[in-house]
């Protein structure tokens, strides 16, 4: 039993945010979220623009290795949260309803979450932790970070324990086009992948459950073809992909797409992980952790989020 339950803070709205906020809560330990956006879910993304198109340009479905992820995926299922996408051909493939962030949302009841707050330091204070941002303070004596390892650091005193740990982490980018095609054009499959090209993966987005009717397009391109591209302005990354895309589905120079938009994800895939669910300080007072530890997968920054609940209930 927690005589005096602590003050709990965490950093980023991810899968491994929400997972740990959630897993503390059934513990009867209260946090509050912080995310520099004003959506949720992180990578688990969606973006919508006017015309009626959608787009999944993060994270593409889910799949299941782990069976505690795998029971939260059913739970999610019969909640309406999510369902299954077969025409990925993966059995256990799961899509966000009515987009990925569907998910994240469902994770989010009843958590207490401040949008578009973006925490620039972390400092010791008064024998506890001090969160920063932009317009206010405060103080917490439990403090979990969950977005990418290299933001992470920047968020510390340089003195801090995690760095070196950190330093050994690596992620690569990925650049991801969205387009919405003219009527009566599809694409020739519903997903494409090629790990070895400038593109290695397209999807017709518009194919999975619950999704507007427009004929929307997904591509992502290669690590290497994206780390070249990295700093391009948004419009000349979209305009080098659209090209490329075009080569592949046979749309012709003269077939303009009705939407077209770019991303850039600057730590879109895990390359090297840290080998070890999460980090945390001698005291247990300080935790960082998401899919960077374990793997690239969402399923690993739910092992992440879990693995921190545990420990930090566990040091109380």
């Amino acid at each position: 039993m927690v005589d005096l339950a602590p003050e709990i803070a965490i950093i980023g709205a991810g899968m491994a945010g929400l997972t740990c906020a959630r897993a503390l809560q059934k513990r009867g330990l209260n946090s509050v979220i912080f995310d520099k956006g004003r959506g949720l879910g992180g990578r688990m993304a969606t973006r919508r623009a006017d015309g009626g198109f959608q787009f999944d340009h993060g994270a593409q479905y889910l799949s299941a290795r782990d069976s505690g992820f795998a029971d939260m995926l059913h739970r999610a299922e019969a909640a309406g949260a999510v369902a299954r996408w077969p025409e990925n051909k993966e059995p256990t493939a799961f899509v966000g309803i009515p987009g990925m962030t569907g998910l994240a949302k469902h994770l989010s009841e009843g958590l207490e979450i401040r949008r578009a707050t973006r925490v620039q330091r972390i400092v010791p204070a008064e024998g506890r932790w001090q969160l920063e941002w932009q317009d206010g303070k405060a103080l917490f004596d439990r403090v979990i970070i969950t977005v990418p390892a290299p933001q992470v650091a920047p968020l510390l005193p340089q003195t801090d324990e995690f760095n070196t740990a950190l330093e050994t982490v690596e992620m690569d980018p990925c650049l991801t086009l969205m387009m919405s095609l003219p009527h009566g054009f599809d694409l020739p499959f519903v997903t494409r992948r090629t790990p070895d090209e400038d593109i290695s993966w397209i999807a017709c987005d518009s194919t999975k459950p619950g999704r507007p009717g427009e004929t929307c397009v997904v591509a992502q391109a290669s690590r290497d073809w994206s780390l070249r591209h990295l700093d391009l302005e948004l419009d000349s990354i979209a305009e080098r992909m659209l090209h490329l895309v075009n080569q592949i589905i046979g749309t012709g120079p003269n077939v303009a797409p009705v939407y077209m938009s770019a991303h850039r994800w600057r730590y879109a895939f895990v390359a090297t992980p840290l080998g070890q669910p999460y980090l945390n300080d001698r005291a247990s007072t300080l935790f960082a952790g998401g899919d960077w530890c374990l793997g690239a997968k969402a399923e690993h920054a739910w092992i992440s989020g879990r693995g921190i609940a545990d420990a930090l209930a566990e040091s109380l």
